[in-house]
């Protein structure tokens, strides 16, 4: 056991390498909602691992009162709530529990970055905790501090199988994390661990920021965990799309901020088995913080809108397309759809505010129309099951030959919208899969928007068209009080098609065919209303120049993140292996040299040899001169084989002669017997001298030494 003195400091190394190993959570959280449930739990398990070093009846109990303290802290500063006077009660043991069990798995349940509520951050501040109490423990009692740094490593390691660091961050995380291990290994360890150390950690850094993707990481924990649905959801909505044309005037919502929104969506359908459509992708727990698809290019706005939801028929929330936030209520969501799901259904109605992105398309209906679809867009080209041959014959005729286009796009819509009626008879027509859409499209051509989008989405599908089919509520017109009233006779259903750089567009064919009249809508609706005008007949249909909507794509943007970074390791690696290299190499060249140039080589080498130990060379030395120059680094031993070469090297000037080979064995012979003498001054000096890199220069370059240059001291 360690003695009771400033030593118990080491234990800050593995606790801040605890603490920087927390922050690499930042991708799932951010930054500022982690720093004080991580800082506080460690700051105060240091605090208490100093104290108790002090204190030697506290050195046995060290290790649990430094947990407990760490666990009090974390309660302190995410569970508070729970807490009675700031002491812990039993829901704040429940709540710790649920930190272990299931804090973590909730967090992977959740879209990122996740809300900073306890029950989704507090696994983090649990595992700074444990980590800062063993590393401490480790780097105290074993007597290599290496092993210090596993728990935190170990958590590193966990964060990033949440989510990978941006190669910047990488390379920040990288560099702090290697400040604190190198404060872990500084009592101990010897310089060259020490600078093996920074090495590694920046060589890993580069690693890091070259290997990392930009985008996505490769693998995640994230990928297989969407939150939890129950089990049997309530009818699909388009299910209840006749039912509720049939009981008009039953509200479902109201709307506030939100008067120039010309629809609301509810649920996104893509998967189709012939009978039903159904939503393909999962739901997750909604974050704070919900970007704009990948599909969008353009820029957006943020938009923003008060709802209270009375009866939907089922868990759904009237949302948009690209939903940012929400507040009020904690919902469930499918972020590549933008629906939304309540977890439970109270009896009484649910209130939130709602913020999403609205693409800002401000372009004309021509450079709209021609447009490309997104053939990349998730989803929207899911297979067909058993298509109806007068259907794929019925498809190829309502393109009039023209290519999978958003001009295609609007071609097949304006086809249904002028061959086809709304249904006004009662019963209204209800289903969706193959038989329904062939008696619409074939026999009655009647039906309601149900049945209008499930054909358009089926025929763009057919034709290559990436199509989804949606149902929500069109809306109204305000009420004198300036609210909006969404009422059962506003449900609607409807395609969108994937357009590049824009995101899904909808579409209305069955507008048209019912003569409904509703808000036009800005932005986007603004912009598929000029398109649609634009679209020429059909008799002078051409195939369009194809535009592209958004910003044009930019070229790799440079990465000076990675010449740094490369600088750095050079610096750090090319150092410690580079110079020794050097050396070697240089005498062994001076070691093949022929005749006296070889003897002259020796002396050289000698000299520089004395030069990297710290002693002051001038140009003008002799040989004797480096021998009483050597005196104060050097043994007696050592003195005198520099004054053996003096008199090899004064032979072979003199003589004038080619000397012996003998003599070249014997001025090489000196030299490792000055290398040896040196050596014995210690490994930290023999090491120094090692790396050091000036005396691979002439001794004229040299002067500064002579001023205190640090390699002298």
């Amino acid at each position: 056991m360690e003695r009771i003195t400033g030593l118990t400091w080491r234990a800050a190394g593995p606790v801040l390498a605890a603490v920087i190993a927390g922050l690499f959570f930042a991708p799932v959280y951010g930054l500022t909602p982690l720093l004080a449930p991580v800082l506080i739990p460690a700051a105060v398990v240091l605090a208490v691992t100093l104290i108790c070093g002090r204190r030697p009846v506290l050195l046995d109990w060290r290790p649990l009162l430094s947990t407990v303290a760490g666990l009090l802290a974390v309660a302190e500063t995410l569970l508070f709530g729970t807490t009675l006077a700031g002491l812990p009660t039993g829901s704040t043991i429940t709540a710790l529990a649920g930190g272990v069990t299931s804090s973590w798995q909730q967090v992977l349940e959740s879209t990122w970055p996740a809300r900073p509520d306890a029950g989704l951050l507090l696994f983090v501040p649990l595992l700074v905790t444990v980590a800062a109490v063993l590393g401490a423990e480790l780097v105290l009692r074993l007597r290599s501090p290496l092993a210090a740094l596993l728990p935190s490593l170990a958590v590193v390691v966990l964060s990033q199988c949440y989510a990978a660091l941006t190669p910047g961050a990488a390379v920040a995380g990288a560099l702090a994390y290697a400040v604190a291990a190198a404060l872990t290994l500084a009592t101990r360890a010897t310089l060259p661990r020490l600078v093996a150390a920074g090495a590694a950690s920046v060589l890993l850094a580069g690693l890091c920021l070259v290997l990392l993707p930009d985008g996505r990481a490769r693998f995640s924990l994230y990928n297989g965990r969407p939150a939890p649905v129950p089990a049997l959801l309530p009818a699909n909505p388009l299910d209840e799309v006749a039912f509720r044309l049939g009981n008009r005037n039953t509200e479902v919502f109201r709307v506030a901020r939100g008067s120039d929104v010309d629809r609301w969506p509810l649920v996104v359908l893509d998967d189709f088995d012939g009978v039903s459509w159904n939503p393909s992708a999962r739901y997750r727990r909604m974050g704070t913080l919900l970007p704009p698809g990948p599909q969008v290019l353009i820029g957006t706005s943020l938009r923003t809108a008060d709802l209270t939801v009375t009866d939907t028929g089922g868990p759904w929330l009237p949302s948009q397309t690209w939903p940012a936030s929400v507040t009020g209520i904690e919902p469930l969501v499918i972020p590549e759809y933008g629906t939304l799901l309540r977890e439970d259904v109270p009896s009484g109605p649910a209130e939130y505010t709602l913020s999403w992105w609205q693409p800002d398309v401000a372009v004309d209906g021509t450079t709209l129309g021609s447009a490309a679809i997104d053939p990349t867009a998730s989803s929207g080209l899911n297979d067909l099951p058993d298509v109806p041959d007068e259907v794929q014959r019925l498809a190829d005729e309502a393109m009039s030959g023209q290519l999978p286009t958003f001009q295609g796009a609007l071609v097949l819509e304006k086809f249904l919208s002028t061959r086809y009626h709304a249904a006004d008879g009662r019963p209204l027509p209800t289903g969706h899969g193959w038989p329904q859409i062939k008696k619409f499209l074939l026999d009655t051509k009647d039906g309601t928007s149900e049945q209008f989008a499930a054909a358009y989405v089926a025929l763009a599908r057919i034709v290559g068209i990436p199509a989804r089919l949606v149902v929500g509520y069109r809306t109204p017109r305000p009420e004198a009080n300036g609210d909006i009233v969404v009422r059962n006779g506003n449900i609607y259903a409807w395609p969108e098609v994937a357009v590049q750089g824009v995101g899904w567009v909808p579409l209305d064919p069955f507008e048209s065919a019912s003569g409904a009249t509703a808000t036009a809508g800005t932005g986007l609706a603004a912009a598929v209303s000029g398109a649609r005008a634009a679209l020429p007949p059909t008799q002078d249909l051409r195939e369009p120049q194809i535009t592209t909507i958004g910003p044009a794509p930019s070229p790799a943007p440079d990465r000076p993140v990675l010449t740094w970074t490369a600088v750095l390791a050079v610096l750090l690696l090319g150092w410690p292996v580079g110079v020794p290299a050097l050396w070697t190499v240089r005498s062994w060249r001076r070691r093949r040299r022929d005749g006296a140039a070889a003897v002259l080589g020796a002396w050289a080498e000698v000299r520089d040899r004395l030069r990297a130990y710290g002693v002051p060379v001038t140009p003008g030395m002799t040989v004797r001169d480096l021998g009483a120059a050597a005196g104060p680094v050097a043994d007696d031993g050592t003195v005198a084989e520099i004054r053996t070469l003096a008199k090899t090297v004064d032979r072979t000037l003199w003589s004038g002669a080619r000397p012996a080979d003998e003599e070249v064995v014997r001025a090489w012979t000196s030299v490792r017997a000055v290398r040896g003498g040196l050596a014995r001054r210690g490994r930290l000096a023999r090491v120094r001298a090692l790396l050091n890199p000036r005396p691979l220069l002439p001794p004229a370059s040299d002067g500064r030494r002579r001023r205190g240059w640090p390699w002298a001291r």
